[in-house]
Parts: C-alpha cells; sequence; structure tokens
C-alpha cells in the first residue's frame, strides 16, 4: 500500500506514543529491557515500523523537516532487521527512553495530528 507523507507521520506519531505509553503503564526500566528479552522482542515491532516509515517518506518531506533525524530512524530498522543477533541493546535503551520521546516532540512541533 502507497501510503501519504501525513499518513506516515500519522504511522509513526500512532507506533512512537503507543510504545512510550506501554513503557509508562508497565513501569519498564531501562535495566528491565536490558535483560527481558521478551521486552527486547516487544519495542523492536515498533521501531520496525518507525523506521519504515521514515524511510519512506518523500524526500521533500524529509529535506522540509530536516530536525528529525530520517536517516538515523531508518537505519535503526535495517540494523534490527538485518542483524538482530547484533543488536546492541544499550542502545535500543537510549532510544527507547531518550529518542522516542523527542522524536513525539518533534512531530508534535510540525504536525497536528488530524
Amino acid at each position: 500500500m502507497k501510503y501519504s507523507d501525513e499518513q506516515r507521520i500519522n504511522k509513526i506519531y500512532d507506533y512512537a506514543t503507543r510504545l512510550q505509553q506501554y513503557i509508562v503503564d508497565k513501569e519498564i526500566t531501562k535495566e528491565m529491557l536490558l535483560t527481558d528479552y521478551s521486552l527486547q522482542w516487544l519495542v523492536t515491532t515498533p521501531l520496525y515500523n518507525i523506521g519504515e516509515h521514515a524511510y519512506n517518506l518523500s524526500q521533500k518531506y524529509k529535506a522540509e523537516h530536516s530536525e528529525v533525524p530520517w536517516a538515523m530512524i531508518s537505519g535503526l530498522r535495517h540494523r534490527l532487521v538485518h542483524d538482530y543477533d547484533g543488536t546492541n541493546w544499550n542502545i535500543i535503551v537510549e532510544v527507547v527512553f531518550e529518542e522516542i520521546p523527542a522524536l513525539i516532540a518533534q512531530i508534535e512541533q510540525f504536525y497536528v495530528k488530524k
């Protein structure tokens, strides 16, 4: 299915906010994510989806919102998918606890969900 940039941003925002809310609701800590294999599996799916939609945004859209590190977001997805066994979970913990909230805030600055 071909999505518009607006639809992709909406999906990125939804996946990010749902992931963040799940982390908060379940009181998941950084230490838990570093050691619990089931939690690691749980967070990778939204990260895959966020990265896939970021990768497929138009070049024009990415340039208009260059403050967002689109290449890093899509690169993380590629790394998780193609080198899962080599995943550095310290980086993923940083992404989940630091970068996802920052991404949500960035999107909220330029995009109002419709």
